[in-house]
């Protein structure tokens, strides 16, 4: 298997996170082919990143060593997975945001009892999660070598340029126009944008009438 972006320079994150468009992410009998993707850089230079203010006991997967699982928690309910892409002390990380199941349906459909269709498995963070039954107890573990629950393949032909869209994260509150969020162009599992808009702004009071 060809993992050519482990261990590269923190600052290609962002070619990581195109890169792994395609990709196949196998785990508890299911299988996701990656299609939508966002980076994230650290200490000081990706305000949207956990790490951007330094190393903590929850983030510490996010410097290093490269493929592994940095999971965590949001709104104390749903679990988010990225994987570490840059060297050992360089935070770096690609959250899988979404993915189309092509094996296991049948087993990621009790996990996902809320998705009215199989596109809507893995269709969103969370939901990729929990569509491959990945638990917190996963955090640290390698994607590449085979020891932890998830690992990722490299697909037999690369998603082509004229079919990867960039553009603006989703649900950040710093950084929200930097165009690191990758996906497949037409794919159905991909999110829909919607932009980060401050509480109590007018902006904000506006989207609620």
């Amino acid at each position: 298997m060809t993992y050519a972006w482990l261990g590269a320079p923190a600052a290609a994150v962002a070619e990581t996170a195109r890169t792994l468009l395609g990709w196949l992410a196998v785990a508890n009998g299911v299988t996701v082919r990656i299609t939508e993707t966002e980076a994230y850089l650290g200490l000081g230079q990706d305000p949207a990143s956990h790490a951007h203010r330094g190393r903590t006991a929850r983030n510490a997967a996010m410097f290093g060593p490269a493929g592994h699982l940095y999971l965590y928690r949001i709104y104390g309910l749903h679990t988010c997975a990225n994987v570490t892409c840059g060297p050992a002390g360089e935070p770096a990380a690609v959250l899988l945001r979404a993915g189309h199941v092509l094996h296991g349906a049948d087993l990621a459909r009790p996990r996902r009892p809320a998705a009215k269709r199989d596109v809507d498995l893995a269709s969103g963070p969370a939901r990729f999660v929990e569509a491959l039954g990945l638990q917190l107890t996963a955090y640290g573990t390698s994607v590449v070598d085979g020891t932890g629950p998830l690992t990722l393949h490299p697909p037999t032909e690369p998603v082509p340029d004229e079919r990867v869209l960039a553009g603006p994260r989703v649900g950040v509150t710093a950084a929200h126009d930097l165009p690191w969020r990758f996906s497949v162009a037409g794919d159905p599992t991909v999110s829909t944008y919607r932009r980060h808009v401050p509480r109590g702004s007018r902006e904000d009071l506006g989207s609620r009438s």
